[in-house]
């Protein structure tokens, strides 16, 4: 019975421990590639891989729906997001509020910062194609 006891404090000692490691925030990167089309109303379609400083990662879905001043037609190859106070990365899914200018003919560029409750997510991508506008959106991650 001793070795039991002393079994199950160790195990409860241990499990204490590792709490507040999991409960910090870790750093998480986006990659992705998305196309967008927009007549008052913009559509942004893409995906992307979630990459977190633990070594998992997650590949995900991207969509964007909104309206403003916008017109225009836009392809980014190579985007790259950086998300802030995220504990698990199922955190960063979910939709963001977002608004963003954006100006571009040809060689195309696109930054965007956005919340998703506590978690933030800043976006930063060059491509081709060409806009011009303002826009409010609702981005979403989801899962693939």
């Amino acid at each position: 019975m001793h070795k039991t006891l002393f079994g199950g404090v160790l195990a409860l000692g241990l499990a204490l421990t590792a709490l507040p490691a999991a409960a910090q925030n870790m750093t998480c990167k986006l990659t992705f590639s998305s196309s967008s089309w927009s007549i008052f109303y913009k559509t942004t379609s893409g995906t992307g891989v979630v990459t977190c400083s633990n070594g998992q990662s997650l590949p995900v879905k991207i969509t964007a729906k909104g309206g403003g001043l916008t017109v225009g037609k836009s392809k980014i190859t190579n985007g790259f997001g950086e998300f802030a106070e995220v504990r698990n990365i199922r955190d960063v899914l979910g939709s963001y509020a977002a608004a963003e200018a954006h100006a571009g003919t040809v060689r195309s560029a696109n930054a965007q910062a956005m919340t998703n409750g506590k978690v933030s997510l800043a976006l930063a991508g060059k491509g081709e194609g060409w806009d011009l506008g303002v826009a409010f959106s609702k981005f979403t991650l989801k899962a693939r």
